[in-house]
């Protein structure tokens, strides 16, 4: 089992920039393919951004590609989201996830464990 729990969310200015960081426990991160995903009010929760256990390979969703990059360090059991050039409509509770598998999983039903998420807010 893995518990995730993620923080460096925030208030920031359009334009600016944010890290977050998800620490996993256990001895297994190195196991799991990461995550992250947001939810806005009122929205479904949706993809932001996967990479494989061993890192080489990630994948974004369009709203963020060329703006947010995942990376993760297994040496710490973490996994980072650094956020670029910020929008308002990025503005929601993101949350770090966690899956057995040696693909790049990009759908909520994938993932087998969950952050209890972090709050960022972007104002115009």
């Amino acid at each position: 089992q893995v518990q995730l729990v993620e923080s460096g969310g925030g208030l920031v200015q359009a334009g600016g920039s944010l890290r977050l960081s998800c620490a996993a426990s256990g001895r297994t991160f190195s196991s799991y393919a990461m995550g992250w995903f947001r939810q806005a009010p009122g929205k479904e929760r949706e993809f932001v951004a996967a990479i494989t256990r061993g890192g080489g390979s990630t994948f974004y969703a369009d709203s963020v590609k060329g703006r947010f990059t995942i990376s993760r360090d297994n040496a710490k059991n973490t996994v980072y989201l650094i956020m670029n050039s910020l929008k308002p409509e990025d503005t929601a509770v993101y949350y770090c996830a966690a899956d057995r598998t040696t693909g790049l999983p990009v759908t909520n039903k994938s993932y087998d464990y969950w952050g209890q998420g972090t709050q960022v807010t972007v104002s115009p």
